[in-house]
């Protein structure tokens, strides 16, 4: 059997990965605080006929040796943390990162998970929290009686609120973020929230604009990072190869019918 087959089959199946990639690119580009992906790709093993080095003659080497690919293998993928463009929302719950950081939140195990997706909510008990109810940490609770566009978060993460009756701001929180050394190895888990692994290492804790962590900014949200463009040109060049893999297969299987019509 020709080896062509095999090998163009798994340049088709690498290329379908890739669209799926660039699909959920594209479906999550109006997503708060989202992340491309990028799909890594390594080429499979070689068969090796003759070793580069091999004596020719006495005196002489083969320059070079005769190999032959298998074909393509996903690598991974990576999400890509560039800045996402900021919109200016108006809503006082609202905070976007501008740098690098991640907010903290508490997942209902118990357990914490990360995110940059700032379109946060004031419930009804006046605790600070995700669109799905998870609380934001260090816990930021409201005063009783607290007047909600009086709500000010300063770019180093200082919340201040007013109260009837008294003339000074009150300070009720203080933001924290939180980086890691390598943020593409973060595990997602969907609803824009990421778990720490033993690839991205732990998280390193900091004030908003101190120590290489980004500025907290009120009434701004991150948005996709996610060219539509980029993705699009990506599709084409998948698609392309995607094509270029079946004419691979379709050329083997027309080479392979000329060998078995040699014999009527």
């Amino acid at each position: 059997m020709m080896r062509s087959l095999w090998t163009a089959a798994s340049g088709m199946i690498g290329q379908q990965f890739n669209i799926d990639t660039v699909s959920n690119n594209l479906s999550n580009v109006n997503t708060t605080g989202f992340k491309r992906n990028r799909a890594d790709f390594e080429d499979l093993l070689y068969q090796t006929n003759r070793t580069a080095g091999t004596p020719a003659t006495e005196r002489t080497l083969v320059p070079v040796g005769v190999q032959v690919g298998h074909g393509v293998n996903v690598m991974g993928t990576q999400k890509l943390f560039a800045q996402g463009s900021l919109q200016n929302t108006g809503n006082v719950a609202d905070i976007a990162i501008e740098g690098e950081g991640f907010f903290r939140v508490q997942d209902f195990d118990g357990s914490f998970a990360y995110t940059r997706d700032g379109s946060f909510q004031i419930d009804s008990t006046g605790q600070l929290v995700n669109n799905n109810g998870l609380r934001v940490v260090p816990e930021v609770i409201m005063p009783q009686g607290f007047i909600r566009e009086s709500v000010n978060i300063t770019q180093d993460g200082i919340i201040t609120v007013n109260i009837p009756e008294v003339d000074d701001p009150l300070v009720v929180g203080q933001m924290e973020l939180y980086r890691f050394v390598n943020p593409a190895g973060l595990n997602a888990i969907g609803g824009n929230l990421y778990k720490v692994t033993s690839a991205s290492g732990d998280a390193i804790a900091g004030q908003p604009g101190f120590d290489g962590i980004g500025q907290t900014l009120q009434r701004f949200l991150e948005m996709s990072n996610v060219s539509v463009v980029s993705e699009m040109v990506n599709m084409i060049v998948a698609q392309r190869a995607y094509e270029m893999n079946s004419r691979a297969i379709q050329t083997s299987d027309a080479m392979l019918g000329i060998a078995t019509a040699l014999k009527r």
